[in-house]
């Protein structure tokens, strides 16, 4: 028993005192990937969310689907899905929540911070104050946990900002901007003026569900009363629900920070109106035995304070592509921008334009300009208004946040302030020691000497060699234009034989498109073009080519659209191949051709896109000579995905036993031996709401074996789903080579490895 008598004073809160390497304010995707990644270095990370749950927007409180630089499978940014850790937890959702359950996400992300010995997570707690040594740098910073009724003080050498306002960083002082550059001031021609506004909104979503018996429905007095008030309410479905109502969206004229509260009573009013208007209106069918399931209880936000870096991303670095040397990371979401009336506007709800391919993201828009040991992360890092509109999102966050673990954990290990990674060549070391987990930033390979295959000799019992795309899959309606793309060897002329099917008497174009960039999959030149009459009935036609690629890239088979003609199909699937298609996503502005203003810097080309499995086959044809871009040699080339290539070593369907034999002239220290899969880093992955086709993506090597050149057993594997698989022998082997025997994912789809790293 407790009896506490009067106190004349003031009681203090019991207050418990930690001490890190890395404190990271915010639980989001940017904050779990960047604690993550830092504690699997081996340094000491406390993890502060100011919520009961991870995942910020992506959690069960609001409820976002995880997206990036695939943007729903909708632009031309072909294997983009971002790597590492929050491919890791994709991957790992996929498997265990395919359906996209939102709360069975909670559990996952929570499960990947608590297996890590390393962190100290603290739910429920938020940052609202920071101590300083001295006008540049953070010594510590309190928090509080209004559920254990416990304060915090947390010491570390460096800080990691990923709280979505900033609250370290403006308690700090550190410099930001809140609101839309104007267009002086960067040349960014998208600046929006006062008129569109110049912050993006809060959004919150509702689920809905049928019972079996009526269910009644009385509005609260709050909701809203007249559905006109909304511009878009037509577009308002009984069926829809979650995040896809991303378009509830307000406060975008308000303090995005100060007025939350009055826009999450907003966004309710509009809810509850919406939800009346569905049951009561009359307007609907079927909506009786409907009732509201969930509705949100804090608003997902979008944008608020933007802090200053050592380099302030715009729009010019998204839409040219601009390289950087301090590159750490990628970005290919559309610079996304919102009216900001949002759901009361009757402007679209967004504007998206699209880059014609991926973009870098640099180190220096992590590190604050103002304070010596302040990482930034998430929506709040250095860039302008317009280019947040594409850095923004969860999955560029996650992958971003990754980056800011890995170099919090170098500056640890080198007594380093965040800026000194800029120096000394330490910004090498920081974009190889991310590209060994995964990050595969873009035109920057593993290093070579970081491998041990680079000394080896690398043999494969099969590689690979499509001279047929079997003609076993259903027939495609060409009702819309769709091509091959394939992996073309430089100067070298091919010639395809398709089977085809006329409805009657017509004719068939095929081009052979290639992009100007040779890493970018947007098909704008037009290298050569044949026209083919085609008879009734189902035939062959013969495509020759004579133009050529000048240098190793990707190539698109090209068939226009005619509704009278129907291609045919295969059903086997190969690592770095798929078709596209000029087709429509308007989930993500995508009309088959984006045609911008031409005084806003965008530029103006076609989408050519996938379509999700098990749609979207490959077009049957004969290939010759064959495409051969699956060779062993492609082992140690420190690529892990396709990237102007497949990169990838790939077996034949024929070989029974695919294997690969590692080799040395003398026997190496192995501590540790990598495998690089693929996961399909075309797909998207959203991680609710939407659903996937499979648990496991059909190119993912399920079964293999690692052995010795004795043939000894050192490692087997079964069931695998994951990217990354690690063998870590319990102390280092001597070894002068070893075998993969790996077995095909399944009779249509061959075993494929990107990468082998040996440590």
């Amino acid at each position: 028993m407790i009896v506490n008598t009067f106190n004349k004073g003031k009681r203090e809160s019991k207050t418990v005192e930690l001490t890190c390497d890395l404190s990271i304010t915010g639980g989001g995707t940017a904050g779990v990937c960047a604690a993550i990644t830092a504690a699997r270095k081996g340094i000491k990370v406390v993890l502060i969310q100011d919520r009961p749950v991870l995942g910020g927007n992506a959690s069960s409180e609001v409820r976002l689907w995880i997206l990036g630089a695939t943007s729903h499978m909708g632009n031309n940014n072909r294997w983009s899905r971002e790597g590492g850790v929050i491919d890791e937890i994709l991957v790992e959702n996929l498997y265990r929540n395919r359906e996209g359950n939102a709360v069975i996400f909670d559990t996952i992300l929570l499960e990947k911070v608590l297996n890590e010995e390393h962190i100290t997570l603290l739910l429920n707690t938020s940052v609202y104050d920071v101590t300083k040594s001295n006008d540049t740098k953070i010594e510590s910073l309190k928090a509080f946990n209004s559920q254990n009724s416990t304060e915090y003080i947390v010491e570390a050498p460096l800080f990691c900002d990923a709280s979505g306002d900033g609250i370290v960083a403006f308690k700090a002082g550190a410099s930001f901007r809140m609101g839309a550059e104007s267009k002086e001031e960067f040349g960014e021609l998208f600046a929006p003026d006062k008129s569109y506004g110049e912050l993006l909104g809060h959004s919150m979503y509702f689920y809905s569900k049928n019972t079996d018996k009526p269910v009644k429905f009385k509005a609260p007095e709050f909701a809203l009363k007249d559905i006109k008030q909304i511009p878009r309410y037509k577009g308002i479905g009984k069926d829809d629900r979650g995040c896809r109502f991303w378009w509830f969206e307000y406060g975008g004229r308000h303090d995005t920070i100060h007025d939350t509260e009055h826009i999450k009573y907003e966004l309710w009013k509009v809810i509850y109106g919406v939800w009346d208007y569905i049951k009561n209106s009359g307007e609907f069918d079927d909506v009786d035995n409907m009732t509201l399931e969930w509705v949100g209880t804090i608003p997902g936000k979008r944008e608020s304070r933007r802090f200053e870096g050592l380099y302030m991303m715009k729009q010019q670095d998204v839409v040219n592509q601009q390289e950087f040397d301090d590159a750490i990371a990628h970005g290919g979401w559309a610079i996304d921008l919102h009216p900001a009336d949002g759901v009361y506007s009757k402007l679209s709800a967004c504007t998206q334009w699209h880059s014609k391919g991926v973009y870098q993201i640099p180190y220096r828009s992590f590190v604050s300009k103002d304070i010596d040991n302040l990482f930034l992360a998430g929506r709040i890092i250095s860039a302008t208004h317009v280019a947040f509109g594409s850095t923004r999102v969860m999955a560029t966050t996650g992958l971003c946040g990754q980056a800011v673990g890995m170099a919090g954990a170098l500056c640890i290990e080198k007594g380093m302030n965040p800026a000194d990674i800029l120096k000394n060549g330490n910004i090498g070391t920081l974009q190889n020691e991310l590209n060994v987990v995964g990050q595969s930033i873009p035109n920057i390979p593993i290093n070579s000497k970081s491998n041990l295959i680079s000394e080896a000799t690398v043999e494969a019992s099969s590689e690979l060699e499509i001279s047929e795309i079997p003609f076993d899959g259903t027939w495609f309606l060409l009702n819309i234009s769709a091509a091959q793309l394939l992996p073309f060897k430089a100067n070298q002329s091919y010639q395809f034989k398709v089977l085809v099917k006329a409805e009657e008497p017509t004719q068939l174009t095929v081009q052979l498109r290639t992009s100007k960039k040779t890493k970018n999959y947007t098909p704008e030149v037009i290298l050569e073009k044949q026209v083919f009459n085609l008879k009734q009935g189902e035939q062959y036609i013969t495509v020759e080519f004579i133009h050529t690629v000048q240098k190793d890239q990707y190539a698109f088979i090209t068939f226009l659209s005619n509704d009278r003609v129907s291609l045919k199909t295969s059903n086997n699937r190969y690592t770095g191949v798929l078709s596209v298609f000029n087709g429509v996503n308007k989930a993500v502005s995508n009309n088959g051709k984006q045609v911008p203003p031409a005084d806003i810097g965008v530029d103006e080309f076609e989408f050519w896109t996938p379509h999700r499995r098990p749609e979207g086959k490959n077009i049957a044809m004969k290939i010759y000579p064959a495409i051969q871009s699956f060779e062993s040699r492609n082992i140690g080339n420190g690529y892990v995905r396709p990237w102007g290539g497949t990169n990838a070593w790939v077996a034949n369907l024929s070989d029974e036993t695919p294997t690969l034999k590692i080799g040395w002239d003398e026997a190496k220290t192995i501590s540790e031996i990598k495998l690089f899969l693929d996961p399909d880093y075309d797909h998207p992955m959203e991680s609710t709401l939407m659903g996937h086709p499979e648990e496991v993506v059909p190119f993912c090597v399920r079964n293999y074996v690692i052995k010795d050149l004795e043939d000894q057993v050192l490692y087997q594997v079964e069931d695998n789903y994951q990217t990354i698989n690690v063998f870590k022998p319990k102390s280092p082997l001597k070894l002068k080579g070893f075998t993969i025997e790996a077995e095909h994912p399944s009779k249509d789809v061959p075993a494929a490895i990107f990468e082998i790293l040996c440590q």
